[in-house]
């Protein structure tokens, strides 16, 4: 299929034109690459179509499960910023993240698992600058 058609696909239920218009914004590399087939994109291209395709349904809540796994520096600064951008227009996002530092300055809340347990959980801009959390996850 090609990125419209999985745009397509992801919005099914709605007729709203629009919402292609808005998710193709967000998302400029779609635009350019909106007749290539989707198989055919990098792994940084796919995992924006994949947030995409999720837009395109409209929800009140996204689950992200590690989106900068596998991307290079560029395109992980350029997913996370959307992500955050999404969550400024409004969208419920709960973000499972590797790169901490990045996902505790973009998070309003953060939790931090230790072998399936939560261990510590606060006001993300708290745990970015708890001395623990810095040494522990952060390299400082």
């Amino acid at each position: 299929m090609t990125v419209r058609e999985n745009l397509e696909l992801g919005g099914y239920t709605r007729k709203d034109e629009s919402a292609l218009d808005h998710v193709l914004a967000l998302f400029p590399k779609l635009k350019e690459r909106e007749s290539q087939n989707a198989g055919t994109l990098s792994g940084g291209e796919q995992q924006m179509l994949a947030i995409a395709r999720c837009l395109m349904a409209d929800p009140e809540m996204i689950v992200l499960d590690e989106p900068s796994l596998g991307l290079s520096p560029k395109l992980v600064h350029s997913v996370l910023e959307t992500v955050q951008r999404l969550n400024q227009e409004g969208l419920t996002i709960l973000l499972v993240e590797q790169n901490v530092r990045r996902a505790l300055e973009i998070s309003h809340r953060a939790y931090v698992l230790e072998t399936g347990r939560i261990t510590r959980t606060g006001p993300a801009q708290d745990l970015l600058h708890d001395d623990q959390i810095r040494e522990a996850y952060l390299g400082l």
